[in-house]
């Protein structure tokens, strides 16, 4: 069964090179990861569609390539906050560039705002003595401020295969276990499993699932290999 794309060529670059974007907000990328990058998103993601070199996108660039449709330029910041919080945490510098993002698509979502309630800014100095745990950098708030955040980011749909196999690569097949990081001897940090450290983590395994089940029920994939 041939895989339809409901996004340009332009499009889907841009929207890729947007992700990226954010996944490197902490500015720690260098070549050779975007090389690895480029060629993982090329050669297995989207063999149809000349990705370029991926390089980070500014965000005029990013609304002019994506067009003017509300519903991508939504679609996109979806997919724009669950990158941000593939790794458990909301961070500041994250927040930053979708805000950034926001400004430039002409979009007023009242649930980035209320997400931004679980900023995590790793600047912010732990108490002398005190071990840190992500966990305990920003309270969880309170169900009742982030349920219409679950709500937007569960409406979110996907009917691009190339977007697709990208979110079921990005998004982990499961809870990765927690862990110490430990430093000449010392732990220096306890990170608690995804699951409990991200208030949104079911939003991230729901698009995921959608994701999969595009590939495999519209687009006839063997998706075993992202499972």
């Amino acid at each position: 069964m041939a895989a339809q794309t409901l996004y340009s060529d332009t499009q889907i670059v841009a929207w890729l090179r947007g992700l990226l974007t954010i996944a490197w907000a902490d500015g720690h990328f260098d070549p050779e990861e975007q090389a690895l990058i480029a060629q993982l998103t090329q050669d297995e993601l989207a063999p149809q569609t000349d990705l370029g070199n991926l390089q980070p996108i500014a965000p005029a660039e990013l609304a002019a390539a994506l067009g003017d449709d509300v519903n991508i330029r939504e679609n996109f910041l979806r997919t724009a906050v669950m990158m941000a919080l593939a790794n458990g945490v909301y961070s500041l510098d994250e927040a930053q560039v979708i805000n950034t993002f926001l400004t430039a698509l002409d979009l007023d979502i009242a649930e980035i705002e209320a997400l931004e309630q679980t900023l995590y800014d790793p600047a912010q100095p732990a108490a002398e003595g005190a071990t840190t745990t992500l966990t305990a950098a920003k309270p969880t708030p309170p169900a009742a401020v982030l349920h219409p955040v679950r709500d937007w980011l569960d409406g979110m749909e996907v009917h691009d295969p190339r977007l697709a196999r990208f979110l079921c690569k990005m998004i982990p097949a499961q809870c990765p276990f927690e862990r110490d990081v430990v430093l000449f001897g010392h732990k220096v940090v306890h990170i608690p499993p995804m699951c409990k450290l991200n208030p949104l983590y079911e939003q991230l395994v729901g698009l995921r699932f959608r994701a999969l089940s595009y590939l495999a029920d519209d687009c006839g994939e063997d998706v075993t290999r992202y499972c």
